[in-house]
């Protein structure tokens, strides 16, 4: 089970950390991930980080601005978001998968992420 939280109304230029507890995921060699959904269109990866090395990938499109992380202790993965702008709102969703570049296998709900100018 991953549960998203930390999203909500916020200003451009904004910070913003988004956080998802993650239960029951099948073991420590998994991967968890973020995507993303804007109003219209499809789901975009963001990124995503090793459980156990703590190894990262991103999309090209956000490198810069936004930066993985885990706290393995409170199995709990972040997504810090600096200078957002009108483009970052959507819906962030937790994954999980066997490892980096397959992180789809489990979903959370997703927390919306309102960004305004």
């Amino acid at each position: 089970q991953l549960v998203e939280s930390g999203g909500g109304l916020v200003q451009a230029g904004d910070s913003l950390r988004l956080s998802c507890v993650a239960s029951g995921v099948p073991s420590n060699n998994y991967a968890l991930g973020w995507f993303r959904q804007a109003p219209g269109k499809g789901r975009e990866f963001v990124a995503a980080i090793s459980w156990s090395s703590g190894n990262t990938d991103y999309a090209d499109s956000i490198k810069g601005r936004f930066t993985i992380s885990r706290a393995n202790a409170k199995n709990t993965v972040y997504l810090q978001i600096d200078s957002l702008n009108s483009e970052d709102t959507a819906v962030y969703y937790c994954t999980a998968g066997p490892g980096l570049g397959y992180v789809t296998d489990y979903w959370g709900r997703g927390t919306q992420v309102t960004v305004s100018s």
